[in-house]
């Protein structure tokens, strides 16, 4: 397996909270800087004209970062993927859905993650500008903000970084 600069690596906290993904070449700035150490080497090793420097899949800040916990931002893609990219009137699994509000906008509905779902095209056209009582549809599940934990955050990620899931559990 080659590993290139660009590759991810997991960035944990002093206290092992799941902080960021970076890149190897930042993650080895930060380690020949000493500002962080190596918690796991699933890579190999990269080589210099004088050494063979190991390449980090997690790394570990030598301080705790205080910061605010990170929020999952309100975006189609998150939509889509919060309601695991299925219709949430029909239960149909689609590439052409799209956005619907359970409130229409024109009734004062804002878009929020407690009144955005997502829908066929065929259920939201029949769906229209009414609410889904009006309308005679049920909704599969009742809107709401997708679980902010670090497993749901860095999940994209975990198909090729198995190893990171024992340090994304519990956050």
């Amino acid at each position: 397996m080659t590993v290139g600069l660009e590759d991810v690596v997991l960035v944990l906290n002093g206290n092992y909270e799941p902080l960021h993904v970076c890149t190897v070449r930042r993650a080895l700035g930060l380690l020949l800087s000493e500002k962080a150490h190596m918690v796991m080497n699933g890579r190999g090793h990269i080589r210099t004209v004088r050494t063979r420097v190991p390449v980090p899949s997690i790394i570990r800040l030598r301080y705790i970062v205080r910061r605010p916990y990170p929020q999952v931002k309100l975006t189609r893609r998150e939509i889509f993927r919060r309601d695991n990219y299925t219709c949430q009137y029909c239960g149909r699994k689609s590439s052409r859905l799209t956005i619907d509000h359970v409130i229409p906008r024109e009734r004062g509905g804002q878009t929020v993650w407690t009144n955005v779902v997502t829908a066929c095209p065929e259920c939201n056209q029949r769906k229209g500008n009414r609410t889904p009582q009006e309308a005679h549809m049920r909704l599969l599940r009742k809107p709401a903000p997708p679980p902010n934990t670090a497993l749901y955050r860095f999940q994209r990620y975990l198909d090729l970084h198995r190893e990171w899931q024992p340090y994304l559990e519990g956050w």
